[in-house]
């Protein structure tokens, strides 16, 4: 059993963000040892957030990266300034990792232009050795992606759009 507290942990992870943002680094990893079998490993990314408002015809064929899992951004409509902010945002729940797929090599949960049903997983966030599915909030089609499988992401980015 650990002897160190989560909330610790959460402070550490904290001042690595600040000072991620401080001294303007992109990334910083860390590992923390506690005793033996125990210790924290930590990978803090601050990714540029791209987005492409760039029309797509609605009988355009889905890009051969889409179908292969990695993330695409289109647009059919112009984006609100902040995308999390649109009504059919799905946004990250938790700090970690998405993954597109249940493993590697496999079909992607979700792709532009994919019907999903309000419950059904759309993709997994890794948090802390846990895969957690994040399910579809509503029901509806994918319409943007913002997201590439093996990225990180923070609390409250967008992830997609479901409308």
């Amino acid at each position: 059993m650990s002897k160190h507290s989560p909330d610790a942990d959460v402070t550490f992870i904290s001042a690595l963000a600040e000072l991620l943002n401080r001294n303007q680094l992109t990334e910083i990893a860390v590992k923390r040892e506690y005793g033996e079998d125990d210790s924290l490993e930590v990978r803090v990314v601050k990714q540029a957030t791209v987005i492409a408002a760039a029309p797509a015809p609605a009988y355009a064929p889905q890009p051969a990266a889409v179908a292969a899992g990695a993330a695409v951004v289109a647009a059919a409509a112009p984006l609100p300034e902040d995308p999390s902010q649109h009504p059919g945002a799905v946004t990250s729940p938790m700090v970690g990792t998405t993954y597109l797929a249940p493993e590697p090599g496999a079909a992607p949960f979700v792709s532009i232009g994919t019907q999903v049903a309000e419950g059904q997983t759309v993709l997994i966030i890794e948090a802390m050795k846990t895969m957690n599915h994040i399910p579809a909030p509503r029901a509806g089609t994918v319409k943007r992606l913002f997201v590439e499988d093996g990225t990180p992401v923070e609390y409250g980015a967008p992830l997609m759009i479901i409308e």
